[in-house]
């Protein structure tokens, strides 16, 4: 890459690409097309066989930070010896010791590492830095911003809002630890949180990813089912806890007989085995169809072709939860009704009655909603065109990339 072409953002994801963060790559290639220039700096490798459309329109280098620094020491300690003469590298030494006092764990010491790496092999034309998630991502642009004297910035979601200790939260959205610039969060759920956590509450501004319907097709004219006609449900989203899916095989289990059902599942996750062996025990594996990991026209094709999307989202054990989910926005699309539940941010998209249903996610209540669903078709047709016309209205990209944009480029002038 010439000078003249290397770009003056560096952008840090925890890995790239995936097929579950969808957003993050629309938003980057939306960004892309609004002018910037930047580098993706991936901490890990991919793990995705698939990968979208989407991440094939980005014409940004990316760049792997040492997965883990064992595997490639001599980049670490080469990096580690370039970092030590930076001006900033006492203080994000001295942070990092602070951090790690509280949080003595590999992972910390890795995040330290890979900053080094980070803040010696960014080129010298780089403004600032740009971190997707709160959490890992955000501590690796952050030590590495402190070392080369450059603003930082961040994009919070869900997880790494909810799961972070208050005292790292604080300190990564206060200019007296040397914290973000500004940060953007999807919901305004995350954003009431970090806002009373900031120092100033201007600093975390509400943006919505919205969604870039130019990508999709057109809804389909749908032929509403009958009451008396088979139920296809489908919902997309991994295998984890936060998504309630051992709560649906349950729910799914309690419908009438009478009822004719099919469940497909897309998406992969650590809990696969696990659900299946629920379903079997339950009595419903013969009615559930596991897809594992699909890329977006997959998913797209197989919304088409269902009746009732279903996501019962909850708060995991840990306090994880879904911030508002993307694929939401992706079913509203395709005109296909919506069951959800009223967790986090989805409420913000959902009235519950008028866009879709949002249920209580005990087994119980969603199979009764399920079951409200299936006998009246005609109310689900409705809903379904009340969250089309929702999503066209109030849930664009447009005006989120407008205000990121704005903001990316104050803090580039800054620098």
């Amino acid at each position: 890459m010439t000078d003249a072409l290397r770009p003056p953002l560096a952008v840090v994801v925890k890995g790239w690409p995936r097929l579950s963060e969808t957003f993050i790559a629309q938003e980057l290639v939306a960004l892309e097309a609004a002018g910037h220039s930047f580098e993706i700096w991936s901490l890990r490798h991919p793990t995705d066989v698939k990968r979208h459309p989407l991440h094939e329109k980005l014409t940004a280098t990316v760049r792997y930070l040492p997965e883990y620094l064992y595997q490639e020491p001599d980049r670490v300690w080469a990096a580690r010896t370039q970092a030590q003469a930076m001006p900033g590298y006492r203080t994000a030494y001295q942070i990092w010791r602070d951090d790690l006092r509280r949080d003595p764990s590999p992972n910390r010491i890795r995040r330290f590492g890979q900053a080094c790496v980070l803040a010696a092999e960014m080129p010298d034309e780089v403004l600032g830095l740009y971190a997707h998630f709160l959490h890992t991502p955000s501590s690796v642009a952050r030590y590495a911003a402190i070392m080369r004297g450059l603003p930082w910035s961040f994009s919070a979601h869900a997880k790494d809002i909810w799961t972070s200790p208050d005292w790292e939260l604080r300190e990564k959205l206060s200019a007296d630890h040397h914290g973000a610039v500004f940060g953007a969060t999807c919901t305004g759920f995350g954003a009431k949180h970090l806002q009373n956590i900031a120092d100033h509450s201007d600093r975390v501004d509400l943006i919505y990813h919205g969604l870039d319907l130019s990508r999709f097709p057109s809804p389909p004219q749908r032929k509403w089912r009958a009451p008396g006609d088979p139920l296809h449900l489908m919902s997309v989203g991994r295998l984890v806890e936060k998504k309630g899916f051992d709560r649906l095989i349950a729910a799914l289990a309690l419908l009438p007989q009478t009822l004719d059902w099919h469940w497909t599942h897309i998406g992969g996750g650590e809990m696969r085995d696990l659900l299946q062996g629920i379903a079997e025990d339950a009595g419903v594996g013969d009615r559930i169809t596991w897809r594992g990991a699909c890329d977006q026209p997959e998913v797209i094709t197989a919304m088409r072709a269902c009746d009732l999307f279903v996501l019962p989202s909850r708060i995991a054990k840990d306090g994880d939860r879904d911030g508002l989910p993307n694929v939401l926005m992706e079913a509203a699309s395709q005109r296909l009704p919506i069951l959800s539940t009223s967790v986090s941010a989805i409420p913000e998209f959902i009235d519950n009655g008028t866009h879709g249903l949002l249920s209580d996610d005990s087994p119980e209540a969603l199979a009764e909603a399920i079951l409200m669903l299936s006998r009246n078709p005609e109310k689900a047709a409705s809903m379904a065109e009340a969250a089309l016309g929702r999503l066209r209205k109030d849930f664009g990209m447009d005006p989120g990339i407008a205000r990121l944009s704005e903001r990316l480029t104050a803090m580039m002038r800054g620098a």
